[in-house]
Parts: structure tokens; sequence; C-alpha cells
């Protein structure tokens, strides 16, 4: 398994994880971006001049032409995730993830999507959610 990019419905936001991981607190699953649309893609590529070698005083010229390259919105460079960190805890279970866009719509979406009561660490705060969707507040996390 690898960390994923997992866009969450109606928002800007999304959280980075193992699938798994992630939707063992949800109660309906959230699939990875590159799921389904990993896609193969046309590109044009202009005439342009070539070094064969570095100090090369006649380059080569390369014509125009084509190329297929595979388009995958859930890509990441390297092995870093982007954005900030989260923490789920269920009691049982403790796993952290990252995301991406504002905490809010990360939020909203674990309050009406949470298959357990849990506690859900940002980088501020602690709120405890319900399974129900209830939630509260709890004190700063420093």
């Amino acid at each position: 398994m690898s960390i994923e990019k997992h866009s969450l419905d109606g928002g800007e936001a999304a959280i980075y994880a193992e699938s798994a991981n992630l939707n063992y607190f949800l109660k309906t699953e959230l699939t990875p971006d590159s799921a389904d649309s990993v896609t193969v893609v046309q590109q044009s590529v202009k005439a342009h001049s070539r070094r064969r070698y570095a100090g090369d005083p006649t380059p080569a010229s390369v014509s125009a032409h084509s190329r297929e390259v595979i388009q995958d919105p859930g890509r990441r460079n390297g092995s870093a995730t982007p954005g900030q960190q989260m923490i789920l805890s269920d009691g049982t279970e403790t796993r952290q993830f990252t995301y991406t866009g504002p905490w809010t719509d990360v939020h909203a979406y674990l309050v009406g999507n949470a298959k357990m009561d849990m506690s859900a660490y940002s980088a501020s705060a602690r709120y405890l959610i319900t399974a129900t969707g209830a939630e509260t507040v709890g004190a700063k996390v420093r």
C-alpha cells in the first residue's frame, strides 16, 4: 500500500493517506484520486535543437513531434506528503495523516462520515467527534 491523495467532496481539501487506514474511521469509503482517473494524454513538442554533449559546436535539430504521457492527478513527487499533519484516534487505533486545504472542510467531512466516536487532532486543537455527528472542541494542544 502507498500513501495517496483522497479529495473530499464539495471542497478543495484532500487527505493524504493509505486508503485502508483512512477508511477505518469512515462510514463511506474514500477512493484515491488516482483510482479511476489515470489517463494517457497527447502533447505537442515544438522543433528545437539539442546538444549531443557539453560544448557541442553543432547541435542537432529535432523536428516537431507529438508524444504520449501519463496524467495522474494523485501523483506526488518524492516521498514527502504535502500539507499539514492531523491525527485520528478512536482509543484503540491511532493513525497519522496529512491534509491540504482548509481544516474546516476536513473537519466537516469527518463529522458527517465518522464510523465511530473518535478524536481528531489538528495543529491547534483536539476535536471529539461522535458517530452521530455531534462534536465538541477540546483544549488547545501545544
